[in-house]
C-alpha cells in the first residue's frame, strides 16, 4: 500500500504480528492499485460490459466508496485512476504536465457513472479505472481491528498511513489519546482526541504533491475538475466509527473546500477543516464531542 503501519495492543498473543501481516496481504490483494494481480487491477483491465465477481471486502469497498459519491455530489469518487495516473499520482509515478486535452480526455472516461455495482459482482461500462487511494487504508485500519477482536482482543490502537482507530482502553485506564496532525503553514490551536470505540482519518495538501514553476500541485485531484485541488484546504480529519468512511469523507470534504462543512453538518460528521488564509473550521458534531 505504499505506507507504513503500527498497532498497539494490551496482553497481545505472541503471534499477532503474523495475524496483522495476513489482513494487510489480503487487502493488497485485493484493493492495491500497485500490483498488476491485485482483483482491482485485474477489474481495471477487464472488458467493459462484463461482470466481475468481487471478493467481499473489495464489494464494501466500493459500495461505500461509491454512496459517498453520491452523498458528496462527486466530491469523492473511486473512479479515477486514469487521472491519478495522468498526474503522476499512479503506479507509474511522476509524468510529465498533462496538456488540457489530456485532462479531459482522462476525465471522459473517468467517474462512478461508468461503474455498476449488483452486490458481490461489478462491472465498467466504458473504460473507467478504479482508484481506492482514498478510502482502502481506512478499510485496512478497520480490516485488522476486526481481526483482533475476533482474537478477544479489545483494548488497541490501530495505524496505518496516519488514519487511526482506537477500541478500548490503555493499561492506565486511559483512553487511546492522540493529537491531530500540526500542518506546515498553519497557525493552529493543538487538537486532542480520545479515540474510544472512534477513527480519525486526515486528508491534507502536504502530504503529497508535486511543485513545477514555483507552483505546488496537491495530490488530491477534483474528480468534477479533473484537475489537483486549488481550495487553498490544508487539512481535513474527520472521526467516525468507522476508518473507512472517516478516511472517504476525509478526501470528499477537502475537495468540497468550506462549501462542505454544510455537508459535514447535514450528514452528521464530525469534522476539523484547517484552510491556508482562512481559519479553523469545526463542525457542530466535532464541538459537541469536544464539550
Amino acid at each position: 500500500m505504499g505506507t507504513s503501519w503500527s498497532v498497539r495492543v494490551v496482553d497481545p498473543p505472541v503471534d499477532l504480528r503474523a495475524e496483522i501481516e495476513r489482513v494487510l496481504a489480503r487487502v493488497v490483494a485485493e484493493m492495491s492499485h500497485w500490483e498488476s494481480g491485485s482483483n482491482l487491477s485485474r477489474f481495471n483491465r477487464s472488458k467493459p460490459g462484463r461482470w466481475q465477481p468481487l471478493p467481499p471486502g473489495f464489494a464494501q469497498v466500493l459500495a461505500t466508496g461509491l454512496a459517498i459519491a453520491e452523498a458528496s455530489d462527486g466530491a469523492f469518487d473511486p473512479a479515477i485512476g486514469a487521472l491519478a495516473d495522468l498526474w503522476g499520482f499512479g503506479p507509474a509515478g511522476p509524468q510529465p504536465f498533462p496538456a488540457d486535452a489530456a485532462v479531459a480526455g482522462a476525465l471522459a472516461r473517468s467517474g462512478r457513472r461508468h461503474i455498476e455495482q449488483d452486490g458481490a459482482r461489478a462491472r465498467r461500462t466504458a473504460p473507467a479505472a478504479l482508484d481506492f487511494s482514498g478510502i482502502a487504508k481506512g478499510y485496512a485500519v478497520d480490516a485488522v481491528a476486526a481481526r483482533l477482536f475476533g482474537l478477544g482482543l479489545a483494548d488497541f490502537l490501530v495505524e496505518i498511513g496516519g488514519e487511526l482507530r482506537g477500541e478500548g482502553i490503555k493499561p492506565d485506564g486511559q483512553p487511546w489519546w492522540v493529537d491531530c496532525e500540526a500542518v506546515p503553514g498553519i497557525a493552529a490551536a493543538p487538537l486532542r482526541i480520545a479515540l474510544h470505540g472512534m477513527s480519525i482519518a486526515t486528508s491534507g495538501d502536504y502530504r503529497r504533491g508535486f511543485e513545477l514553476d514555483g507552483r505546488r500541485y496537491a495530490h488530491t485531484i477534483d474528480p468534477r475538475t479533473g484537475r489537483p485541488l486549488e481550495n487553498h484546504v490544508a487539512s481535513v480529519s474527520v472521526l467516525h466509527t468507522s476508518c473507512m468512511h472517516a478516511d472517504a469523507w476525509a478526501t470528499a470534504l477537502g475537495v468540497l473546500g468550506r462549501a462542505g462543512m454544510a455537508l459535514a453538518e447535514r450528514e452528521a460528521l464530525a469534522v476539523r477543516m484547517l484552510v491556508r488564509d482562512g481559519g479553523e473550521y469545526l463542525s457542530p458534531a466535532l464541538r459537541a464531542m469536544l464539550g
